[in-house]
C-alpha cells in the first residue's frame, strides 16, 4: 500500500458516516451532554472556588475531575456536532494530532485522579484524627499538579512514537481521532508502540486499578464498624464512586482490546458507543455522582442560588 504524506493527509472518521442514520439524535444527544456537562461542573467548580468552607483536598480533587471532564467533553463534542451540521466527516493530520492528545491527556488525568480520590477518602475515613495533617490543600494541589504532568509526558510519548510511522491509509473506525486509530494505519513496524501500549495497560489499568478496589474494600471494611445510619451513608456514596469508576474502566477497556484483538464481528456503532462511554461518564455522571449528591456541596449550591434569586428579586 502507497505511503499517505501526513502534510496533505485528512483522514476520513467513519464513526461519523455510521452516525449519518440518526444525525439529528445524535446533535441532540451531544449537545445535551455537552450543555449538561459543562453547566453542571462549572456551578460546581465555581461554588468551591467562591465558599472557603469547600476549600478541603476533597473538593479540590472533584474539580480537577471536573475541569477534567469539561476538558474531555470540550476536546470531542464540539466538533463532533458541527461536523454532524455540516456532514463533514474529514480532519487533518494536525487537527488529528491534537485531538489525540487531548482525548489521551483526559482519560490519563481521570484515571490518577480517580486513583488519588479512593486513597483520599481511605485516609479520610480510616484515619480522620491523622487526615488533616496527611492530606493539606498544599499536598492536594501537588498531587494535581503532579497528575497533569505525569499526562502530559506520557502522551507526548506515545504521539512522538506514533509520529514517527509512515501511514498507508485515510479510514479511522470512530468519531475521533485517538493513538491506536493512527497505528492501524501504519505500514511500517508498530512493535515499540504496541510495547509501549502494552506497558501503559499493565500499569493504567491493573496496578492502578488494583490500588483503587483495595482502597475502597479497606473502606468498606471499616465502615462495617460505624452505627447502621453512617453505615448506609458511607456505603451509598462509596458505590456511587464505584459505578463512576467502572463505567470509565469499563468502556477505556474495551476501546483497548478492541484495537488488539479481531473485533471485525462487532458492528462500528458499538465501537463508537465505547469510545465515547468514557467521555459522556466524566461528563454527565461524575457533576451528579460526585456534586450534586454530596450533601455539604449540594448545600452550598443551593445556598447561592437562593442568594442570586434574593438579589435579583431586590432589584
Amino acid at each position: 500500500m502507497e505511503n499517505v504524506s501526513t502534510s496533505s493527509v485528512h483522514f476520513v472518521l467513519l464513526g461519523l458516516v455510521e452516525m449519518e442514520k440518526g444525525k439529528s439524535l445524535c446533535i441532540v444527544l451531544a449537545l445535551g451532554i455537552y450543555l449538561t456537562s459543562m453547566i453542571l461542573s462549572s456551578v460546581i467548580v465555581y461554588t468551591v472556588w467562591v465558599e472557603a468552607a469547600l476549600h478541603e483536598p476533597m473538593y479540590l480533587f472533584i474539580c480537577n475531575l471536573l475541569l477534567n471532564g469539561m476538558f474531555g467533553s470540550s476536546s470531542l463534542f464540539p466538533r463532533l456536532i458541527i461536523d454532524l451540521l455540516s456532514g463533514f466527516i474529514t480532519i487533518s493530520y494536525a487537527e488529528c494530532l491534537i485531538q489525540t492528545f487531548c482525548m489521551h491527556t483526559f482519560a490519563a488525568v481521570e484515571i490518577l485522579t480517580f486513583t488519588i480520590m479512593a486513597q483520599d477518602r481511605y485516609l479520610a475515613i480510616g484515619a480522620p484524627l491523622r487526615y488533616p495533617t496527611l492530606m493539606t490543600n498544599r499536598r492536594a494541589l501537588t498531587y494535581v499538579a503532579a497528575v497533569w504532568t505525569v499526562s502530559f509526558i506520557q502522551v507526548i510519548i506515545l504521539l512522538v512514537m506514533t509520529m514517527r510511522l509512515h501511514l498507508c491509509g485515510v479510514n479511522i473506525n470512530n468519531v475521533y481521532c485517538d493513538n491506536m486509530s493512527l497505528v492501524r494505519l501504519a505500514c511500517g513496524d508498530t512493535s515499540m508502540n504496541s510495547m509501549f501500549g502494552a506497558v501503559q495497560a499493565v500499569l493504567g489499568y491493573i496496578l492502578i486499578l488494583s490500588i483503587v478496589i483495595y482502597c475502597y474494600v479497606k473502606t468498606f471494611l471499616i465502615c462495617l464498624r460505624f452505627s447502621r445510619d453512617a453505615y448506609h451513608k458511607a456505603t451509598r456514596t462509596l458505590v456511587s464512586h464505584l459505578v463512576a469508576f467502572s463505567c470509565f474502566i469499563v468502556a477505556n477497556v474495551f476501546v483497548f482490546l478492541r484495537y488488539r484483538l479481531d473485533s471485525s464481528p462487532l458492528a462500528l456503532y458499538v465501537h463508537v458507543i465505547f469510545s465515547c462511554l468514557g467521555i459522556v461518564t466524566s461528563a454527565v455522571v461524575n457533576p451528579f455522582i460526585y456534586g450534586i449528591r454530596t450533601e455539604a456541596l449540594r448545600g452550598k449550591i443551593v445556598q447561592n442560588i437562593l442568594k442570586t434569586a434574593a438579589a435579583k428579586q431586590k432589584r
